[in-house]
């Protein structure tokens, strides 16, 4: 296949980008390379034949039927998007624009093209999204595809919006479409903001480990590189119309997290006194903070065939090593804007 990647450059769409190129698949960058995107993460493929790049936003629907005119893809993943909720929470706007109106240019050019094309039988259109439009879980229970949608920040909400847009244009245009939804992901390649990088990095420079509020929020963690392995398969073997929840099966509370990162960092790279945990710091919580999110992974099991490859401990130790080995690669991105500040602290 030749297949368009939107957000190719960031963080789980480099990884799709990079395990589709080593599968044979021919694949078009399609990314704006707004503050976290960084090439260096494709650098691994991008001398390859397969690989191309396109610089272009997504909210530019003349730049989008020029690159599907240029490349003629068989199918598109659509990852790009504003994805960190503290920046939704500061400046909801990116994320309308992007997210929302972002998706529906995706959608029309991507309509547009197949219409042209013939209505080739075998295009799909592969919508990327969030377990977090489906909103908080108590104590007990798992989101399923059939959770109803519950958002509860700018950035779900425009990703829940983005998703019903989806399932319109396949309603109503029939434009060949499936969807995803996923947990936490993590791993190599993580812009330094968010909480695991942010961690990492912290403890190295001798840095205060922020958590917010007491550390009981529970996120699903998933390793990034089984992430685009399941996504790959849902965009070869998912039926139409149809939706997959993909999860880590890996339910840790903020403070378990971290406590496990500094006791990985105690071993690979012990302080000269003391555990980096004397470093953490409980700090004032984010507005709106979903208490806890967990994914049934099932159907994708069940009609799929899909696995996880590792577990959360051999994830999370590959991804600190990646992070020891590659100072190259996080230390110019932390200059960058927003990184290292504190985001998100706007009350409602």
């Amino acid at each position: 296949m030749k297949i368009l990647v939107t957000g190719g450059a960031g963080f789980i769409g480099s990884a799709v980008v990079r395990q589709a190129v080593r599968d044979g698949h021919a694949v078009v960058n399609l990314d704006a390379l707004t503050y976290a995107a960084c090439l260096d993460n494709v650098a691994s493929v991008s001398n390859s034949p397969l690989y191309s790049f396109e610089q272009a936003d997504i909210r530019d629907r003349a730049a989008l039927d020029a690159v599907f005119a240029r490349h003629q893809p068989d199918a598109v993943m659509h990852l790009a998007a504003e994805s960190h909720v503290d920046r939704s929470i500061d400046g909801p706007g990116d994320f309308i624009e992007t997210n929302i109106t972002g998706t529906y240019n995706m959608l029309e050019a991507a309509r547009s093209y197949w219409l042209a094309q013939g209505k080739p039988a075998g295009f799909r259109f592969h919508h990327i999204s969030t377990d977090e439009v489906f909103g908080s879980l108590g104590a007990e229970g798992q989101f399923t595809e059939a959770t109803p949608y519950d958002p509860r920040s700018p950035y779900s909400a425009s990703k829940a919006a983005s998703d019903h847009l989806v399932r319109a244009w396949y309603h109503t245009y029939g434009l060949p479409v499936v969807l995803s939804n996923c947990s936490n992901n993590y791993g190599p390649f993580h812009f330094p903001e968010k909480l695991i990088p942010v961690v990492i990095l912290n403890a190295l420079a001798g840095k205060p480990l922020p958590i917010y509020g007491d550390g009981s929020n529970v996120r699903d963690w998933l390793y990034v590189e089984d992430h685009a392995d399941a996504l790959l398969t849902v965009l070869q073997k998912a039926p139409l119309g149809e939706s997959y929840n993909i999860g880590g099966e890996n339910e840790r509370s903020n403070l378990e997290l971290v406590q496990t990162l500094c006791a990985i960092l105690d071993r690979k790279r012990p302080k000269a006194s003391g555990s980096y945990a004397d470093q953490i710091t409980f700090v004032t919580d984010r507005p709106g903070h979903d208490a806890r999110y967990a994914i049934d992974p099932t159907r994708i099991a069940t009609d799929l065939g899909w696995r996880l490859s590792v577990t959360v401990e051999e994830g999370l130790e590959k991804t600190v090593q990646w992070y020891l080995d590659n100072e190259a690669w996080w230390r110019p991105l932390q200059a960058r804007k927003g990184v290292g500040e504190r985001l998100g602290t706007t009350k409602p």
